[in-house]
């Protein structure tokens, strides 16, 4: 049976490559990367280049949005906001929201999935266990996926998945092992590039969800629980 081919939207974090691995079971993979001057950028770059290397995209592309870093707003983005250390508080937006962030990504997404042929895009959205970004809910997605029908080639019909949007983070990271996804290449922190800080919000939920699963999260951080 032929293999048809998925843009795969990967940071090189630990959804991204869960959802990479997810992917890599029934579709070619065309992995799509891009910096946008967050803290951790060449980090993340580096993170990208090993999954390349270990899934063997048929396609790889790494593209900038600039625009994102000069519009601030964000603590990923602005030097001046400092990330937060503490417990996500659920009943607000986070700082390290940035703004509209997941409309940028699927557009480029979109654009090379039109010229690729590609009939879906694969994004590591999660709903469950987040920091409570609203452009990561599976409506946000929903709406986009009309907005694409709208916007592209009448003969052009390409579906958003979002196979992690119900799973909480420990059930992300069961499946990831199951799929044997290489957890030891990724990296999730916000605020560092060769030691992750083990205290940001998003080291915090990667390694809640490693102690909740069982599993030994196998990247260096520099506190310990």
């Amino acid at each position: 049976m032929a293999r048809h081919l998925a843009v795969i939207l990967l940071s090189g974090g630990l959804d991204s490559c869960v959802t990479a691995a997810v992917a890599a079971r029934e579709h070619e993979l065309a992995f799509l990367h891009v910096k946008y001057g967050q803290r951790t950028e060449s980090r993340e770059e580096r993170a990208f280049r090993a999954l390349c290397e270990h899934f063997r995209p048929r396609y790889q592309l790494i593209v900038e949005v600039p625009a994102l870093k000069a519009i601030g707003g964000s603590a990923l983005t602005d030097e001046k906001l400092t990330v937060p250390e503490e417990e996500p508080d659920a009943s607000r937006i986070p700082v390290t929201y940035v703004p509209f962030r997941n409309a940028h990504f699927l557009a480029i997404a979109t654009s090379w999935a039109e010229v690729l042929r590609a009939e879906k895009i694969f994004i590591g959205a999660n709903q469950v266990d987040f920091s409570g970004y609203p452009d990561c809910r599976r409506s946000f997605f929903d709406a986009f996926e009309r907005a694409i029908e709208e916007g592209t080639r009448p003969e052009t019909h390409i579906r958003i998945e979002t196979p992690l949007i119900h799973l909480t983070k420990a059930e992300i990271v069961k499946l990831g092992a199951e799929l044997k996804a290489p957890f030891h290449l990724t990296w999730s922190c916000y605020q560092r590039e060769e030691v992750a800080c083990g205290r940001c919000e998003s080291c915090r939920l990667r390694r809640k969800a490693f102690a909740e699963a069982g599993l030994e999260d196998p990247i260096p951080y520099e506190e310990r629980f």
